[in-house]
């Protein structure tokens, strides 16, 4: 269940990374309460994640998957580069995300 809950909170840093972007500085009242929702409902999920799981894996795991959430969601929605390098690089985080799992 401690991986659900990582997961889950990854997709949440993946969607306040992006909603950053969306609150034009905490200007915009709907996306800046979204934000902070999600900000506090990732931690919330990071921290009993880390009851039972290492915290260097559980941490690097919750990075890495909001990086790749926030890159991917960036170049869906708010059509940032993508590059062959970047596609990569991407590849690689999964990978180390998958690794991480499975030596845990």
């Amino acid at each position: 269940m401690s991986w659900l809950f990582l997961f889950v909170a990854g997709l949440l840093e993946a969607g306040w990374a992006v909603g950053l972007k969306l609150t034009a500085g905490f200007t915009k009242p709907v996306p800046s309460v979204l934000t902070i929702a999600a900000i506090v409902a990732s931690m919330y999920l990071l921290a009993v994640a880390a009851r039972t799981l290492p915290i260097g894996t559980a941490y690097a795991v919750w990075v890495g998957i909001g990086t790749f959430g926030a890159i991917v969601l960036g170049v869906i929605f708010l059509d940032e580069p993508i590059s062959a390098g970047r596609i990569f690089f991407l590849v690689l985080l999964l990978v180390s995300i998958i690794g991480l799992k499975m030596t845990a």
